[in-house]
């Protein structure tokens, strides 16, 4: 193969690489956002927790409060104590900063099982908030891992919403279907206003 051959495939995989299809998770309590590979399967949503599952990949997030301390000492001390916990070993400074965020502590190592898991403490600038998030994945795959890592944010234009205590995760595409269904209903419910005004 020819050196230009190569790197015209080389472009190729990496163009293709970049615009695999992802989903866009919203948490709107928290005003929460991340992105994540497409065909995840969701396991767990709760308003505290959520996780997703692919065949290689799993991500898990926990919401915690500050009001225990939020300094670097603390958050490190409390990823290594969940490593310890799992019995991870190898253990090494996950070197991960989040754009947005007051502070990032991470934490990576091998589980006993030989999967990798990265672990990241995500301290909000706007929120008593502590994002905890976790990435058990294959070998291989550290990039996806810290990428989805990465795309957490706050969505400082949108204020917190505090109304719906029990709101969950959701795809973008579940919220846009959502908003969809309440301007019809809203629509809907202006017809009807109209009806009754024209019959009375």
């Amino acid at each position: 193969m020819t050196m230009k051959r190569f790197f015209l495939t080389l472009v190729i995989a990496l163009t293709a690489a970049a615009s695999l299809p992802a989903t866009v998770y919203h948490w709107s309590r928290y005003n929460l956002s991340f992105e994540t590979p497409d065909n995840g399967f969701i396991t767990y949503n709760s308003p505290g927790y959520f996780e997703v599952r692919w065949d290689d990949m799993v991500l898990m997030v926990k919401l915690f409060t500050k009001d225990k301390g939020d300094d670097k000492k603390l958050l490190t001390d409390n990823l290594v104590g969940k490593a310890r916990g799992y019995n991870m070993y190898d253990l090494n400074d996950g070197k991960i900063k989040v754009k947005g965020f007051k502070r990032t502590c991470s934490l990576d190592g091998t589980m006993p099982d030989g999967t990798r898991l990265l672990m990241a403490d995500l301290v909000s600038k706007k929120q008593n908030l502590i994002v905890e998030v976790s990435v058990q994945y294959l070998f291989g795959s550290r990039e996806t891992a810290e990428d989805i890592i990465k795309s957490f944010a706050e969505n400082a234009q949108l204020k917190p919403n505090h109304e719906k205590k029990r709101q969950k995760v959701q795809s973008q595409q579940d919220a846009d279907k959502q908003q969809q269904k309440q301007e019809e209903q809203r629509r809907q419910q202006e017809r009807l206003k109209k009806e009754k005004i024209y019959d009375a």
